[in-house]
Order: C-alpha cells, then sequence, then structure tokens
C-alpha cells in the first residue's frame, strides 16, 4: 500500500506526533520518554522562542490507515546565517522498519526545504542546540537520558540506502564517581585557583542563582559553545526562557560556578541525578503519578544512583588551564555525599578533544555514540 504523508495542522495531530514515540517505544527498557508538557511546549509557536529565527511543519506518515511514522522539518535561520549554509533539519524521526515509510518521511522534509531554497538535509537535529540531537549508531543496550534520542538499530540503515553520509559524530561517556578527589585533580584545582584568583560560589536558592547569575549563565553558554558543530547562540528571549524554565529546578549541590576576582563568571558546572527511570515510570507525564516519581529522584535519598553531566562551560581565554578540574574538586565530594556511583556525560563532538581531556582522570567508558546525516537536496 502508498504511504500517505499529512502535515500536522491541529492539536490534535500535534499530539499524536508526540506520542507516536511513546507508543513505538514503550516496552523498550532502554528508551526514556519526553516530558510530555515540554513536547508541547517545544511545538508551540507562541512558547518556544526559538521560532524567532525558526521555521517548522510537522508530518506523519500513514500506511493501510495506521501511523507508521513522524519527522520534523526545520530551519534555523540563525545557524544557517552564522555557517553559511542553507540547510533544513528533520528532527523528531521515528518510522517503522520499512523503507518506503522512512523515504516517504525524508522525501517530505527535502521538498518542503527545497520549496525554502535550501540546498541540503541534514539531522536528526532540533530547533537549537538544547534540543536532542544525534541519530543513536552505537549504545543500543544502554539506557538512554532525559536530554538524547533513543532509536532502534535499523534507523541509521534506513539513512544509508537514502543516500545519507556522516556529517558529525559525538560519543558519550560512562564515568565511575571516583572514591576521592584525584591527586593531580587537586593539585591543578589549587594551583589554578592560586594563580587566576578563582572563587568557587554555591547557592542554596534558585532565584538567588537565577537573579545573580542566570544570565552569565546563558551568556558563557554561548560564548563557549560558538565553534561547536551547528551551534547557533541563544537570544535573549531564550535565555529569559530557560533560566525561569531550569534553574529553580536544579539541586544547587550539583551546580559549581566559578568567578574571577572581580566576581565574573568564568566556569560553570551543571549536573543532575539522573531522570532516565523516573522518566519511565511516569511515561512522561507529570499527572496523576508522575510528578512523584520526578520529585523522588531529584531530591529524596532513594534516588537513582547514576547522575547526568548536563553542561560544562569555561570561558575561552581559560580552557586548557585547568579550571575543569576545580570544578569538580567541588562537585566530586558532592557526588560522593549523595551516594552517586555513575555519572554520564552528555554526547560531546567527536573531535572535541577540549572537552574529553577533562575526563582523562577519572575511570571512563565511552558506551554510546550518536550521529548527524547529511545529503544534497537533488
Amino acid at each position: 500500500m502508498a504511504i500517505t504523508i499529512k502535515k500536522v495542522s491541529t492539536k490534535r495531530e500535534l499530539k499524536r506526533f508526540i506520542r507516536f514515540n511513546y507508543r513505538m517505544y514503550k516496552e523498550n527498557p532502554y528508551s526514556v520518554p519526553d516530558l510530555y508538557d515540554d513536547m508541547l511546549n517545544t511545538f508551540n509557536k507562541r512558547k518556544n522562542a526559538a521560532f524567532e529565527f525558526c521555521e517548522a511543519d510537522y508530518f506523519l506518515a500513514y500506511k493501510d490507515g495506521k501511523m507508521v511514522g513522524r519527522v520534523a522539518a526545520i530551519i534555523n535561520k540563525r545557524a544557517n546565517e552564522i555557517w553559511k549554509s542553507r540547510n533544513v533539519r528533520f528532527g523528531w524521526i521515528d518510522y517503522i522498519d520499512d523503507p518506503e515509510v522512512s523515504a516517504a518521511l525524508i522525501h517530505a522534509v527535502e521538498e518542503w526545504g527545497r520549496e525554502r531554497s535550501m540546498t541540503h538535509i541534514v539531522g536528526p537535529l532540533g530547533f537549537t542546540d538544547l534540543d536532542a540531537e544525534g541519530m543513536l549508531v552505537e549504545g543500543f543496550d544502554q539506557l538512554s537520558t532525559m536530554a538524547t534520542i533513543y532509536n532502534f538499530p535499523y534507523y541509521a540503515s534506513h539513512m544509508e540506502r537514502l543516500g545519507f553520509t556522516k556529517d558529525a559524530d559525538w560519543v558519550e561517556f560512562k564515568m565511575r564517581v571516583p572514591d576521592a578527589i584525584p591527586e593531580k585533580h587537586k593539585r591543578i584545582s589549587d594551583i589554578i585557583q592560586r594563580k587566576y584568583n578563582l572563587k568557587i560560589k554555591k547557592y542554596k536558592s534558585g532565584k538567588k542563582i537565577a537573579h545573580d547569575y542566570g544570565q552569565a549563565i546563558f551568556e558563557l553558554m554561548n560564548e563557549a559553545y560558538s565553534p561547536l558543530y551547528g551551534f547557533s547562540p541563544l537570544t535573549q528571549r531564550q535565555i529569559n526562557q530557560y533560566v525561569k524554565m531550569y534553574l529553580p529546578m536544579l539541586d544547587l549541590r550539583m551546580v559549581t560556578l566559578v568567578t574571577d576576582a572581580d566576581d565574573k563568571l568564568v566556569a560553570f558546572g551543571i549536573s543532575m541525578p539522573s531522570l532516565a527511570e523516573a522518566l519511565q515510570k511516569s511515561h512522561g507525564r507529570l499527572l496523576p503519578f508522575g510528578w512523584y516519581y520526578l520529585l523522588k529522584a531529584l531530591f529524596m535519598k532513594r534516588r537513582s544512583k547514576i547522575l547526568d553531566l548536563l553542561i560544562v562551560a569555561v570561558k575561552p581565554e581559560y580552557q586548557n588551564k585547568g579550571v575543569n578540574a576545580l570544578l569538580f574538586s567541588d562537585l566530586i565530594p558532592v557526588y560522593q555525599k549523595l551516594g552517586f556511583i555513575f555519572a554520564e556525560s552528555n554526547p560531546e563532538l567527536e573531535l572535541n578533544d577540549k572537552v574529553q581531556a577533562q575526563w582523562e582522570y577519572f575511570e571512563t567508558e565511552q558506551h554510546k555514540r550518536r550521529r548527524s546525516f547529511i545529503k544534497e537536496i537533488k
């Protein structure tokens, strides 16, 4: 039977778009569902500040009257301007193991991009770097995280069959929390703290850290991440949105800021307990009982033994000088006290030696790899 592609045009269809992933991976022990309410906001043009510079449409695939796939078509105009490209992104892509389905979905994105004068199709990518990106190509037997994509092994072979090639790879690491701060780590921390007159700052109030450094945190992120693949700087509206959305929910014991003698932000590390199992138990829903699982994972003693290293950023002029060691010299005792055994890194570009060098004093395993694919639109 022919594949039918339908553009999402109603709220009911958007809900089907979001729920397709939940249904497809319902029985999979490694997939972690997105928080449903967050997804509704992400795809809402009034609520997602990325629509200041992004354009998007969403498509559903049907076969024999049954939904068999989904994909988002996105143009990030700021990223295209910065990287001098004309790329249409495909994101939030899922499909059954049927080459006709994946081909129809990709064709829909290509046509959508061609109508807007795009020359290449690339993905999986979201609106910005703060969305999940990259198709999983290694680590299918590893539990996913709240910030990453999980997909079945056959996805990548469909992309290759359609003529896509590798554009970039990210790797992820699982690290054992050490019993003590590595001696070399501690020595470097002491030296650079004295040499550059750096200070560790800790907070107990989400409102206070947002007031004092909320803006600076995301400005530093813009500065530190600007050379990275496909990055587009956060706008002021996005910064306001993320400060309000994320900082109040963090366990601030697991957040460390480093400032200079003038209290200017030099680096920060944001980590949190893994919410993977909590999101699985809640099926991505806050109601009726999902909030309990999430609060338990965040703040109760019987939390996960795994923590997520969400964001580590260092001002460019302080990179490669040991500031990362200072951050983790403060955070490791916190992790030990809270009972964590392992830490999960966020995806890191495989060629980003600066980031991967910070793990050299830890016991690590590179356990996942994900890929962004690219193809010329002909």
